[in-house]
Parts: structure tokens; sequence; C-alpha cells
């Protein structure tokens, strides 16, 4: 008798530890409910607010909409191109939601449902800084909660505002993007070029020394040898609806003023943009992400996690420039685990 009491207090002991650790973990957790609650003023609008920016030449507006609601977690999203949309992120609401992750949809000045001022002066680095850092006020972003994540152009972006700010955010993802244009454009000269029929390159080679950018056979011959095997790994006629959206709307004087004429290498005002030395600089806990077939250098973006202070690095084998759709399991497990991590208290994550 003294046995079976003694069995049932250890019972007892076991499932009270039990049901506090549940207690806990549920804590920590998001319900459907708080997540799905539309905690704004006034007439509901599904999540859109319009921040008014203040630039040198002017006040502008631009376009955001909030998905869930987390006072923890919130991913404000940097679009890359430069000069495509916010919509090619649309893939995440399949990932991201069921983890309780609020997402912030943001299209930049010159982009999307923002107001595009035609002026190829605004187009510039340093004022789309200030423009991410009156969005994070705008938005009640803080170090308690901002995670803040740039794919490609957006990546550049992204660590710009950190190395200026860091101390607003909890966490930073660069998605696909190098910390240095020089080397973008040496690993494509030096690595990706070489990967050309000789011919097909020759050709693209001639029609770029003549600047006969607007020949539809420059992109011609881009798409099937450059942009198929390094931005998107899918054939081109399942190309995702929302890439395929979001690439359709870009704008052209935003992309080749800062980028150039195309994704093979970068000749607009980034050109000579490092910032390589300063990784050391930020703290924050910090995600790089790269592809195996990238336009970019995955050992280039493996060697940030390794000098910033805080690093964890994403290899997606199977991923291009978009790993978020051709590399799609890898990427969000790995988003998603580094996000919770940080969450929890870890500076750097293991993927």
């Amino acid at each position: 008798m003294k046995k079976l009491a003694f069995g049932l207090f250890l019972f007892t002991v076991a499932a009270l530890s039990a049901c506090k650790q549940l207690s806990a973990d549920t804590k920590s957790e998001i319900s459907l409910s708080s997540y799905f609650k539309d905690t704004t003023a006034g007439v509901k609008n599904g999540g859109v607010q319009v921040v008014q920016i203040t630039t040198p030449k002017g006040k502008f507006n631009v376009w955001t909409k909030k998905l869930g609601n987390n006072p923890k977690i919130k991913l404000l999203l940097l679009n890359g191109g430069p000069g495509a949309t916010h919509e090619y992120f649309e893939c995440m609401e399949s990932f991201l939601p069921a983890e309780g992750i609020e997402l912030i949809y943001y299209d930049q000045l010159g982009c999307g449902n923002s107001d595009n001022p035609k002026d190829t002066s605004m187009w510039s680095l340093p004022r789309y800084v200030e423009e991410v850092e009156q969005v994070r006020q705008a938005l009640k972003l803080d170090k308690d909660n901002f995670y803040l994540l740039g794919h490609s152009w957006g990546g550049i972006l992204a660590a710009e505002y950190a190395f200026k700010y860091q101390q607003h955010l909890k966490g930073l993802i660069i998605s696909n993007m190098m910390m240095s244009c020089p080397a973008y454009g040496k690993y494509a000269e030096d690595v990706l070029s070489k990967q050309f029929d000789p011919k097909v390159l020759a050709r693209i080679r001639e029609l770029e020394a003549k600047k006969d950018f607007a020949n539809p056979e420059y992109m011609g011959l881009l798409m099937p040898n450059f942009y198929a095997k390094h931005i998107c790994r899918l054939p081109f006629d399942k190309w995702p609806e929302p890439l395929n959206r979001a690439m359709s709307k870009l704008n052209n004087s935003l992309y080749v003023t800062m980028q150039g004429p195309s994704e093979f290498g970068v000749s607009g005002k980034l050109e000579k943009w490092d910032r390589v030395p300063d990784l050391p600089k930020l703290s924050v806990p910090t995600l790089s992400i790269g592809g195996q077939y990238d336009t970019m250098d995955p050992a280039h973006m493996k060697m940030i996690a390794a000098k910033v202070q805080n690093g964890s690095y994403l290899y997606c084998a199977n991923g291009s420039h978009m790993s978020m759709y051709d590399d799609q399991q890898t990427y969000m497990a790995g988003l998603i685990k580094f996000i919770k991590g940080v969450d929890a208290g870890e500076k750097k994550v293991t993927l």
C-alpha cells in the first residue's frame, strides 16, 4: 500500500511538473485569435498603413501592410530589385503566420503601391536608409520586436540601415546578398560567365559594349542562360505568380540607376559599394542566407556570418537568388528557426 501511495505521489509530481512546463511553453506561443486580432483603431483596412515620409524633395507616401499581430516578433521585409515590389514575399504567408511571426510588407519609395517621384536623384542608398527609419518609427518597431529582412538589393539596404541604427533591431536577416558590389561583379565575371556558352557570352558582351540594352536580344540571351540558372531555378512557365507579378512592376528607372541594365554584375550607383571591412561592427544577431546557384557567391555570404559579432548562416544547397522559391523548405525552416532562436535569447543560431 505504501508503495502504491508513493507511486501515486511520484505520478502527481510528474504530472504537475508537466503541466507547469506546458503552461510555460504555451505562454511562449501566441494564440491564433491574438495573432489575427486587428488592433488598429477606426475603420479596418486589412492592416494597410500608409506612412508619410519626409525627404529632401518633399513629403511622399509609402505603403505598408501588416499580416498578423505578435508584440515580440515583427518582420519588416525589404524587397530587391532595386525597384521590384513586396509581392514576391507572399510565399512567406504559407509558412510564417503558422509560427506566429508577424509579417510587414513594405513598398519602398518608387516601388509598387508607394509614390513614385520619378526623380533619379532620389534613388540614393543614404536616403533609403532614412526612409526605413521613418517607417520603423511610424510602425512603432523597436529592439524588443523589430526583425529586418532584406533580400538582394534589400539586403544592401538592411545592412546599411543596421550600420547606422542597429540599436533599434532585435534581429537582422541579409538574404541572398554579398556585402561588396565589386566582389559581386568579380564573381559574375570570374565564375558565372565561365558557365556560359562562349558564343552566347561573346554576343552578350558585344551588346553591352554598344550599350544596346533595349535590344530584345540582350534579355533574350540572359533569360535562359543566366536568369533561369541563377535567379530562379524553375521552368519559366512555372515561375511563381507572385514573383512574376512583382517583376512585371519593376521600376526600370530605379533599377538601372542603382543596379545597371541586368543582374549580370552591377554598374549603377552601387558599383563601388563595399561594407566587408565594417561587418565586425554589427553586434545585432544576424542571419546571412546564401544559395549554391545564386548570382551571389555562397562562400562570401557564409563569410558575412563569420565576420559579424553574432552571425548565423543558412545554406540553401538547391537554391539560387530566389531561394525562398527554389529551395523553399530549407529557406523557410532556417528563417523560422533563426527568428525563434533570437526570440528565445540566442545570439547565434545553429541552422
